[in-house]
């Protein structure tokens, strides 16, 4: 792995055209978002990420603003598409690796949603349909270990809210890399004014590789497109 693919860019696109300039610019350094909680079924989504696939462009199947209710779909999905990168909630992230691994899924990377408590050190994995009615906390080791434990390889962080929690990012990034998890997403808040400051924090407390999470930040309002201009400035970054 190049120095330049620590840090992986998770974006969205307006569509397939848009999707393929940012993949111009970006390379492997890149993740396009498809939310299936946007489709109106799943066999929907499916042809979406079909559609994105056949053009070559490294896809991320997400829930949509952490939605519990379409985990199912999430994995349902994804086992149909064997995308690049899944995000899923920590409850059935276990399920959906199970998923992937009966069709022969080799390299896809499964997150799985960690909520932030407002404590370093301390957070909520009751992040499922059910689950998340309960705001109990568990320390951060436990979280990254029972994740390592069921084969997950990447810690979803979110909501961190910008740069307001990065000390709970630190405690986060420590204890999945004590429990030898390679991946970390740091999700919520994110724009090219902070990006930098996140993922160091993130890299600086030994995460092999930081997948921020940029959406609406880069995204022109008036046309609906992730404007290439803010793709270019991401790469140009030095880590």
């Amino acid at each position: 792995m190049s120095s330049s693919q620590k840090v992986i860019f998770n974006c969205l696109a307006k569509d397939v055209e848009n999707a393929k300039e940012i993949v111009k610019v970006a390379g492997d350094r890149v993740l396009i978002g498809i939310m299936v909680k946007s489709f109106p079924d799943t066999q929907s989504a499916i042809d979406e990420v079909k559609l994105y696939q056949e053009n070559n462009i490294p896809v991320s199947v997400g829930l949509g603003a952490g939605d519990p209710a379409v985990w199912k779909q999430v994995a349902d999905v994804s086992a149909k598409t064997i995308p690049n990168h899944i995000n899923q909630v920590f409850p059935a992230s276990g399920y959906t690796l199970g998923r992937m691994e009966e069709v022969g899924a080799q390299n896809t990377i499964i997150n799985a949603l960690i909520k932030p408590s407002g404590t370093p050190g301390q957070v909520i994995i009751a992040t499922g349909p059910d689950s998340s009615r309960f705001e109990e906390t568990v320390s951060a080791e436990l979280a990254a270990v029972t994740l390592a434990e069921m084969g997950v390889d990447s810690v979803k962080f979110y909501p961190i809210d910008g740069e307001k929690r990065l000390d709970e990012v630190a405690a986060m990034v420590k204890a999945a890399v004590g429990a030898g998890i390679k991946y970390f997403e740091p999700t919520g808040g994110i724009t090219l004014d902070n990006v930098e400051v996140i993922v160091k924090t993130c890299l600086e407390n030994g995460a092999e590789v930081v997948i921020p999470h940029l959406y609406t930040s880069l995204i022109d309002k008036a046309t609906g497109e992730t404007k290439i201009e803010n793709i270019e400035k991401l790469v140009s970054i030095e880590w």
